[in-house]
């Protein structure tokens, strides 16, 4: 092998690696058996959810993985391979080839890596599962201004009894007038 062809191959596991440091979730897939339009459309709805799509050799992945300290992620690299990085939202990944999945059935997740730790099959659907960042966003304000409202209609209650009271005793001290 040339010395130009194993310098490509070192830049091309340190892009893996760098793309696995710098990701909040990278998904593995096995994409056999999709065809070269379900391909494409997998990868626009990967691009549209901000999330990075690549497909590796396996043999360079391995490498990458063991200098990222992921060794263990190496057991899942058999057949053909892609990556998907979350760069963005740790999710994402994860949601759209869930979701994808459902609908092509050759699709298939392997295993994950969220926030540096390698995840099972199981616990990446657990993930995919969860509600978007926007979602849980707005359930957790939703939660908070459930107090304040109801403290906000306590004070508005006491405001009108007081209001009512002071209306009796103004029409109280006309009438005795």
């Amino acid at each position: 092998m040339s010395s130009a062809v194993i310098k490509k191959k070192q830049q091309i596991v340190e892009e893996i690696k760098d793309k696995i440091n710098n990701s909040q979730s990278v998904v593995l897939v096995d994409y056999r058996g999709l065809n070269v339009e379900e391909v494409t459309e997998l990868r626009n709805k990967y691009r549209e959810s901000g999330v990075d799509y690549k497909v590796y050799k396996n043999t360079l992945m391995r490498f990458a993985f063991k200098d990222a300290g992921l060794e263990e992620f190496n057991e899942f690299l058999t057949g053909p391979n892609a990556l998907a990085f979350g760069n963005e939202d740790a999710v994402a990944p994860a949601k759209v080839t869930h979701e994808f999945s459902k609908e092509h059935e050759a699709l298939e997740i392997k295993a994950g890596i969220v926030e540096g730790k390698v995840v099972a099959l199981d616990q990446v659907k657990s993930l995919a599962e969860l509600p978007s960042r926007e979602v849980l966003i707005a359930q957790v304000l939703g939660g908070l201004n459930g107090p304040i409202s109801g403290f906000a209609n306590v004070l508005q209650g006491n405001i009108r009894n007081l209001a009512y009271a002071l209306n009796a005793i103004v029409e109280k001290k006309q009438a005795e007038a």
